[in-house]
């Protein structure tokens, strides 16, 4: 029987699910947004929010708390420079729990975890080339292969 324990143990001993939950929050603040379970999405945004939280007041002293769990400088830096100032007027809830269609394998059921208010990336469409562009190349090039 579960008994009120504070944390889900995913299958892991301590020193994994360390690693996994550190792993997981760097590739967050690195891409903003990640693909992973349920349990393994609502255990990371326990952790990360703590992180987000220390990271609204630069000081040294909170750089050397969230360094501890976060080993990647460049992630560290970012969570500083970038995300703490986004969040700082934020009182809570840095992260959403999106849910998505179950794992064909397993069935397992899928979750995205993305920060909330993060910037849209704005793709640009490509260019189309011509249909007659498009079609000298594919001569020139089936030229060159005839002749070699």
């Amino acid at each position: 029987m579960r008994k009120l324990h504070s944390y889900r143990r995913l299958n892991r001993d301590h020193e994994h699910r360390r690693a996994l939950l550190m792993n997981l929050t760097e590739a967050l603040f690195r891409n903003e947004a990640i693909r992973t379970t349920v349990p393994k999405a609502k255990e990371v945004r326990r952790y990360a929010e703590k992180l987000i939280s220390r990271a609204r007041k630069d000081s040294t002293h909170n750089r050397r708390l969230v360094h501890v769990h976060l080993h990647d400088l460049e992630v560290l830096n970012k969570l500083f420079a970038e995300l703490g100032p986004r969040y700082s007027a934020r009182p809570g809830g840095y992260t959403r729990i999106l849910r998505l269609a179950n794992r064909p394998g397993d069935n397992a059921s899928m979750a995205m975890l993305e920060l909330v208010d993060r910037p849209e990336k704005v793709v640009e469409p490509k260019a189309e080339e011509p249909v007659k562009a498009k079609k000298a190349k594919k001569e020139a090039a089936a030229a060159v292969a005839a002749s070699a």
